[in-house]
């Protein structure tokens, strides 16, 4: 009589380091919705090159701290170029196009646009050929960014202004940081994988901010009202550190295409955050797209994704 072999245990820890993966992955979405809204309040009055610079070497210095209560040991020589691609995407491209994006449109407008992200990533990843998604998957990751897309064009009265392709730049900037950082945290670790990112960077940007300094009076810096600080000091901690020990430890349990679907959600998170922080109206039309979204998301999470070994 044949004996039945029980099911792979493999196969029941990629099951658990998927799950854990989608929720690591959603608590770092949580944390990014409220990127757009933060940016939003610090544009307003604060330099945007500024805003950008302070981001990204504030968030170095917590992040040499961090590493050195770690006593992290230096990166290897293979996982330089990929550090340089997510300090370029994650930490000065999406910044600074996402920045300058928000100085002439509202929140939940560039908020919507950044929901191409998922897509974008996934696209970026089936190039380097690290991930395979089935045809249904793309299906669904297609049909996502149509209804990001299709809100972005009912919002601004069915055209595309100058912001908008500022943030389809962000889009592409972070989808390349998103992706090279997510398999890098497979043996890096997430948290050292942006740390590093974040110190990678800082030599080029100490001289730019330094610079900007001596070209400009900093004393109306003292003039700056407390929501702008408030809004640079969350995207310094929680979008430029902490969010991403979340997001890349997600997307090295789960994968980067199928994690990546959680933040077709970011975009409707983000419209609370700034119905919330900002008082922008918040309507039935935008909570009818950010169902149809969710839909989405749960149908691609169940669709197939080939991951290469390694």
């Amino acid at each position: 009589m044949p004996v039945l072999a029980p099911a792979p245990a493999v196969s029941t820890s990629t099951a658990r380091d998927e799950a854990r993966g989608m929720l690591l992955g959603l608590a770092g979405v949580a944390m990014f919705s409220l990127t757009m809204p933060f940016t939003r309040m610090a544009v307003v009055e604060l330099d945007v090159q500024f805003v950008v610079l302070a981001r990204a070497l504030g968030a170095a210095a917590l992040a040499g701290l961090w590493l050195s209560w770690r006593r992290a040991p230096l990166p290897s020589r293979g996982a330089l170029l990929p550090l340089a691609l997510v300090t370029l995407g994650a930490v000065i491209g999406f910044p600074l196009l996402s920045s300058m994006a928000m100085r002439d449109v509202p929140a939940s407008h560039g908020a919507v646009l950044a929901g191409l992200l998922p897509l974008a990533t996934a696209l970026y990843t089936a190039l380097r050929g690290d991930e395979r998604p089935s045809p249904a998957f793309w299906l669904m990751a297609v049909l996502g960014a149509a209804l990001v897309v299709a809100f972005a064009l009912s919002q601004g009265g069915g055209a595309l202004h100058g912001a908008d392709f500022m943030m389809f730049g962000a889009v592409v900037a972070g989808a390349v940081g998103y992706a090279e950082g997510g398999k890098l945290a497979r043996t890096l670790g997430g948290p050292e994988t942006i740390c590093w990112a974040l110190l990678l960077g800082a030599p080029v940007l100490a001289p730019l901010l330094l610079a900007w300094c001596l070209g400009h009076r900093l004393d109306v810096l003292l003039e700056v009202g407390a929501p702008a600080w408030l809004g640079l000091g969350y995207v310094t901690v929680i979008s430029m550190v902490v969010g991403f020990f979340f997001w890349y430890r997600g997307l090295a349990l789960g994968g980067i295409a199928r994690v990546g679907q959680v933040q077709l959600l970011q975009p409707f998170l983000s419209l609370v955050g700034a119905a919330v922080l900002l008082g922008e109206a918040l309507t039935m039309h935008k909570v009818s797209f950010a169902l149809a979204v969710i839909g989405v998301v749960f149908a691609g999470r169940r669709l197939q994704v080939r991951r290469r070994p390694g």
